[in-house]
């Protein structure tokens, strides 16, 4: 661990580069610029709002800003892991030149995600107060579920990238399981939907129990908007699931990575 932290202090200023980099190809030539990190987000909420709100008639108190709560975590976990699938691939011009440890890759495009996803908080403060949402003092521990799905983040992105250099099919196949995952997950729909569904014998609850992201955006609506801070069972699952993911991508990545170069 020593050596990693070592090794990580060392490349820090070229990840920070990379993540710089990324932000800056994004929002070239356009007018509004890092605005659009936060216009994108509202406008988004209230597309969403109108359609569900309004035509499927989804009883959801200030649904604009409960879904932006809820789109805000998975689409930071979306993005990173869409994007770290073919970070290591797209880097091996660099891999095939100098030395440089690999997880620089996949860990630039989950920090740049975390990026975007902060300038995108600020969406959220403005929808909530064009929706009227109270404002409680737990708001001030948001940081707490972002923390969560950041290290869940990380470890994943880690496993798909080293995935993903051996067998390029992970990559199409991804992009249809994050569509799965994204209806599995009540960003749009209510929760009680979730008790209210039956397949077969189960509740869709007892399905979605299992999705990590539930609990992860579960507990930043919790804190962001109903003011109530969730319980202990709750922060050892969202910390449980996050090391956990941790400690698989890391040790996936570590004991294939020095065959990406036969790969890449």
């Amino acid at each position: 661990m020593k050596a990693y932290l070592q090794t990580f202090t060392r490349y820090r200023h070229l990840l920070m580069d990379l993540v710089a980099r990324d932000l800056k190809v994004k929002y070239r030539r356009s007018a509004l610029g890092f605005l659009w990190s936060i216009l994108n987000p509202i406008l988004m909420a209230l597309v969403i709002s109108v359609v569900f709100s309004q035509m499927f008639r989804f009883k959801q108190e200030y649904f604009a800003s409960y879904y932006l709560t809820g789109a805000l975590i998975f689409n930071f976990m979306s993005e990173a892991t869409s994007n770290s699938l073919t970070s290591v691939i797209s880097g091996a011009s660099l891999i095939k030149k100098v030395y440089l440890p690999k997880y620089i890759f996949p860990l630039q495009k989950t920090v740049f995600a975390f990026v975007n996803m902060l300038f995108s908080l600020v969406a959220v403060l403005v929808m909530m107060l064009i929706d009227g949402v109270p404002f409680h003092w737990t708001i001030l521990l948001f940081p707490i579920p972002m923390i969560y799905v950041f290290v869940f983040t990380v470890g994943l992105s880690l496993l798909l990238a080293t995935l993903n250099v051996f067998f390029r099919d992970v990559g199409h196949l991804y992009s249809v399981f994050i569509t799965a995952w994204m209806y599995l997950t009540p960003l749009i729909y209510p929760e009680s939907l979730l008790t209210d569904t039956k397949l077969g014998s189960l509740t869709l609850m007892s399905i979605v129990q299992f999705n990590p992201m539930y609990y992860y955006v579960t507990y930043f609506r919790r804190v962001v908007m109903d003011g109530v801070i969730p319980g202990l069972e709750v922060n050892l699952i969202c910390a449980a699931c996050s090391l956990f993911f941790l400690v698989l991508g890391v040790w996936a990545f570590k004991r294939k990575q020095d065959k990406f170069i036969l790969y890449v």
